[in-house]
């Protein structure tokens, strides 16, 4: 990564493969680099500085795809809980190790998300310093797929219903985009951690739970704080691929 002489801006994202994917139905293949080729190229083409963790990259795609603003890092998936739980994980201990040298951090999906402006010198960004920034749905947080997805957290969060229904036509918002910063963004993934660890552990259902952890704490933590859709995201799952004008663009 290239040398700063300050605290870093850095955007993180995990890349998890061998694990069977609960949301595409099938395993992501080993060392295939298509899947992360446009979140690399869109840090890279703006020259932010980036970290993509990964456990089954061979050494020579790292060295062939890394570059000075993309870095790679490998880490051990812990079967106990799914991809898209365990990545938090690798954020959290990342943070712990780096917490002075960074100043701000985004953490997105991989697969489905490019980074379209540099978000950290965003005047909405740059003004709302205790501000936590996120993705959303045009959905609001009672809709169906919601309900089936939150099941086991339903199960073994006391007050998790008592929270469904107090922001039940509040819009749904989507952890493929996190970020703000560090003073606030290092304590809200350790929130969201022990979260996962309390209650998200060996999840055997047909659901992840991480979209139902972070709206949850989201919602009844940080409620306040909450900067959320454009010029954040695209609208998701809306492929607007022509579209330039938002920090990022979610499928």
């Amino acid at each position: 990564m290239r040398a700063s002489s300050g605290p870093k801006n850095l955007i993180l994202a995990c890349h998890i493969t061998g694990v069977f994917d609960v949301n595409r139905s099938n395993t992501l293949p080993h060392d295939t680099y298509e899947l992360v080729r446009e979140w690399v190229d869109s840090i890279t083409a703006l020259k932010l500085q980036g970290v993509l963790f990964h456990n089954n990259f061979t050494e020579a795609t790292c060295e062939l795809f890394q570059n000075e603003y993309v870095t790679f890092v490998r880490v051990v998936h812990d079967p106990l809980f799914n991809p898209n739980v365990y990545r938090y994980f690798v954020y959290r201990d990342y943070i712990r190790d780096h917490s002075h040298e960074v100043a701000h951090f985004f953490v997105t999906d991989i697969s489905d998300v490019v980074v379209c402006r540099n978000p950290f010198c965003q005047p909405l960004f740059v003004d709302n310093p205790t501000a936590l920034f996120c993705g959303d749905e045009l959905k609001y947080l009672d809709n169906e797929w919601m309900k089936a997805h939150a099941t086991l957290l339903r199960s073994r969060i006391n007050d998790y219903a008592e929270y469904e229904e107090i922001f039940a036509k509040e819009t749904l918002l989507n952890c493929g985009i996190i970020g703000g910063n560090t003073a606030l963004m290092q304590p809200f993934i350790e929130a969201l951690c022990h979260i996962h660890e309390q209650y998200n552990y060996n999840n055997q259902t047909a659901y992840t739970g991480d979209m139902g952890a972070f709206n949850y704490l989201a919602r009844t933590r940080f409620n306040e704080q909450l900067i959320h859709g454009a010029p954040i995201n695209t609208v998701f799952k809306a492929y607007q691929t022509d579209r330039t004008d938002c920090w990022f663009r979610h499928k």
